[in-house]
């Protein structure tokens, strides 16, 4: 059990979802899909409540999902309420935080220089230098992160960019639902980025 929640305040398939996290390969992919497909309605809260999106809903939800797999990966969760309750207020907050950023940016005057804006400055012959220069670094960079990514998020990463669908992918690697595949594929573009930020 959990730690601080002597009341038992959640219910004991809480405590097979938390289990199964906290295990590796299968059973913690099996955790993870159970977790996303139970509070999947909380989507359709996201649109009425917060006005936001589907797709801006669907984020909100993955981040949501995915910021508590982490915190019940590494312990941070200590049941004082059940997983659905919880879950909802991580969801409610990632809405309320995109709503903001929403906001800011339409307002927001943007003065930054983008490497592309850069690129059409120069001469064609001097940008197609750049450009393969940079491309050449960047896929060897790529594909150095990816191999510290680990092999299944690898070929789900490789199969997203040479086009296959969610729902290929889903069937392909043996996920329950292409959401599942779109929440794994957002977790493990979340893991890369912290790779090239190390």
């Amino acid at each position: 059990m959990i730690m601080g929640n002597p009341e038992g305040t959640f219910h004991a398939s809480d405590q097979q979802i938390i289990n199964s996290l906290l295990k590796d390969g299968n059973t913690r992919r099996k955790g993870e899909e159970e977790l996303f497909s139970r509070f999947q309605y909380f989507i359709k809260e996201g649109i009425r409540k917060h006005r936001l999106s589907e797709d801006e809903s669907f984020d909100a939800y993955s981040d949501a999902v995915l910021s508590a797999i982490e915190k019940i990966s590494n312990g941070s969760f200590q049941g004082r309420s059940t997983i659905k309750t919880w879950l909802y207020q991580i969801f409610h907050n990632k809405c309320v935080d995109l709503l903001r950023k929403k906001t800011t940016n339409k307002y927001a005057i943007h003065q930054t220089a983008s490497l592309t804006g850069v690129l059409f400055q120069l001469s064609d012959d001097t940008r197609s230098i750049v450009q393969k220069l940079a491309d050449k670094a960047d896929r060897e960079l790529l594909k150095q992160k990816l191999n510290e990514l680990g092999s299944i998020c690898r070929q789900l990463l490789m199969l997203s960019a040479d086009g296959y669908t969610d729902k290929e992918i889903a069937a392909s690697m043996e996920y329950k639902t292409a959401d599942v595949v779109k929440t794994s594929r957002l977790r493990c573009l979340e893991r890369l980025r912290q790779l090239y930020n190390r």
